[in-house]
């Protein structure tokens, strides 16, 4: 039987997801093409059926955007989706070339590294809004892990002359190594986590 890889170059086969919070939500069953076209949308927590390559696509969709409005505009990152298809296909192969690893398997890690553990929420007691730690839900953490690291390229490349490619191999990599020093989404972890600590 033909090893079914992802864009016909890398298996997933033999990646393990070693958080066991995350285990159910970062889905990594064999598939040629990251694409499923709506196919799971009418079915309840549908994110975690569909494939972690494909949710890191469709994050590329709106990189500028951060909670109700885009602090760079996404409008040169919209369209097709063929146009960040090629540009998760670049970055895995640079990230092939500089690791030697298995770029699905440097993903995973990188996002068991990037995602959050817990977090701030305010509500209102009175007249006052009382900000508390409360944990993050697993497919929150996937969420938003994926959202930081592409943000985090998206900046690195906007008006500058690296490219996206370039950019989000290096934020994958650095965030595989659990470097903060390099890698944004691993600091921004480091901060929520630290406010959120202080706020118990």
């Amino acid at each position: 039987m033909v090893e079914i890889k992802i864009f016909g170059k890398w298996s997933s086969e033999g990646v393990e997801v070693r958080d066991p919070g995350l285990v159910r939500y970062v889905n990594l069953q064999p598939i040629i093409l990251p694409k499923t076209t709506g196919k799971y949308s009418q079915q309840q927590f549908y994110k975690s059926k569909m494939h972690i390559v494909e949710r890191l696509i469709n994050k590329l969709q709106i990189p500028g955007h951060r909670g109700k409005k885009h602090v760079l505009t996404s409008g040169r990152a919209v369209g097709k989706l063929q146009i960040h298809y090629k540009i998760v296909k670049g970055a895995f192969e640079n990230i092939e070339k500089k690791t030697t690893k298995n770029p699905i398997e440097v993903l995973v890690r990188a996002i068991e590294n990037a995602a959050l553990r817990e977090e701030i929420a305010g509500y209102q007691v009175g007249g006052i809004i009382v900000r508390r730690a409360v944990i993050t839900s697993p497919q929150r953490r996937v969420d938003i892990a994926l959202r930081n690291i592409v943000q985090a390229a998206y900046r690195k490349a906007f008006g500058k002359r690296e490219r996206m490619v370039e950019t989000l191999a290096q934020e994958i990599i650095a965030a595989y190594n659990n470097d903060a020093s390099k890698s944004e989404a691993i600091k921004e972890r480091e901060r929520i986590e630290k406010e959120a600590e202080g706020a118990r």
